[in-house]
């Protein structure tokens, strides 16, 4: 196995689980803002599922994401 190319190959993944779950919470909390779901002032609970295929890996990663 060649370190390096897994090492950078984890970045670019885990880059796009941050760039994608950031745009996908932005537009759901907007969302419920604008029609009145949410006030603004709560804290919500948040979790992501990391699964590996293949390897039987399934891992929940849970916290918290405040809006004030």
């Amino acid at each position: 196995m060649n370190e390096e190319v897994f090492n950078m190959s984890i970045r670019k993944f885990l880059k796009n689980v941050g760039v994608t779950s950031q745009r996908e919470i932005e537009t759901a909390v907007r969302a419920a803002l604008d029609s009145g779901k949410l006030k603004g002032n709560e804290t919500l609970n948040a979790d992501v599922v990391l699964t590996l295929g293949g390897l039987g890996v399934k891992t929940t990663i849970s916290g918290k994401i405040s809006l004030e």
